[in-house]
């Protein structure tokens, strides 16, 4: 496979897990700040801003954290590359280049997602956002279950080595903002704001469900951390994301015969992953620990990109 046509099928897999991750996170702050029992208003939204590393630019426009602006930012504003609609190009852009290596699942699903922002949608009332962002999910869906159901070949394992990256970026990025930045000045951990904030962490990822079956003794933050850190159970866990990578790149390997850099980091930090300990992150700092795990996202990330000569 040439070069060029992997770096496409990897930023493919990138750009559409970020999209729908985008997507999720609209829709869990929309939830947060309109239907919670007690608002979590500028805070939410500001927090939307800071997962996606958006929020200098949002500040650069001069615009007020509220629901209309920001929801509209990261959906429908094509002028930077944090919106729905901008990964949504990218993405399509990377798929287009390998048209031919896609079955038609795949690429319906890409296009049915980029033709919806085709249409000038609206993002002005929270029913409009909850609609368009529904719209997105859909597709995403779609797009996962055709590359699931694609020959296991390069093709497929290029497009989730790039999901397994972009994954586990948004995850430690999505925990990190909650841990520090979420909770409005005020409130106390453990009130209504907060234990609200929790499990829109958990809808986010699509782990409501996953909580219950794994933790008997209610929501708390210490079992959302180590459901999201360290239990490979579920998909967009730390853990999961580390492992995927792992196994992918020994597909790789042994088909390619590309083996170097990119294989030594991950595994190296699937064995450190298996040994953390929750509560031991927890004790040590969390946020240190979490900005530790996206430096070395970053770095693995790089190290793909060398080891296949991504152009």
């Amino acid at each position: 496979m040439l070069s060029r046509t992997a770096s496409s099928l990897y930023w493919l897999g990138r750009y559409f897990e970020r999209t729908d991750f985008i997507a999720r996170l609209v829709e869990a702050t929309v939830r947060l700040d309109v239907l919670s029992p007690r608002s979590a208003g500028q805070a939410a939204w500001a927090s939307a801003l800071a997962v996606t590393e958006t929020d200098e630019t949002f500040a650069e426009r001069g615009g007020e954290v509220r629901r209309r602006e920001v929801a509209k930012f990261l959906t429908v504003d094509n002028s930077h590359p944090g919106s729905i609609v901008r990964c949504l190009d990218m993405a399509r852009n990377n798929a287009r280049a390998v048209r031919t290596a896609l079955t038609r699942d795949a690429w319906a699903a890409i296009n049915r997602a980029w033709l919806t922002f085709e249409a000038k949608p609206a993002a002005d009332d929270p029913n409009a956002v909850l609609d368009l962002v529904e719209a997105v999910k859909n597709e995403t869906r779609g797009f996962e279950g055709a590359v699931h159901r694609m020959l296991r070949n390069q093709t497929t394992w290029f497009i989730r080595l790039g999901q397994a990256v972009e994954r586990a970026d948004n995850t430690a990025r999505l925990l990190d903002v909650k841990y520090h930045i979420l909770l409005p000045a005020g409130e106390r951990i453990g009130g209504v704001v907060d234990r609200d904030q929790w499990t829109t962490i958990l809808q986010t990822v699509s782990a409501v469900t996953a909580y219950r079956w794994l933790y008997s003794d209610g929501l708390t933050p210490g079992n959302v951390i180590d459901l999201l850190i360290a239990r490979a159970e579920l998909p967009r866990s730390l853990a999961a994301s580390v492992e995927e990578t792992v196994d992918v790149l020994g597909l790789l390997a042994r088909r390619t015969g590309l083996h170097g850099e990119a294989d030594r980091m991950a595994r190296v930090r699937a064995t450190r992953m298996a040994r953390t300990r929750s509560g031991e992150v927890i004790a040590a700092g969390l946020h240190q620990y979490l900005q530790a795990f996206i430096h070395e996202n970053a770095l693995l990330h790089a190290a793909i990109g060398r080891q296949f000569t991504f152009s």
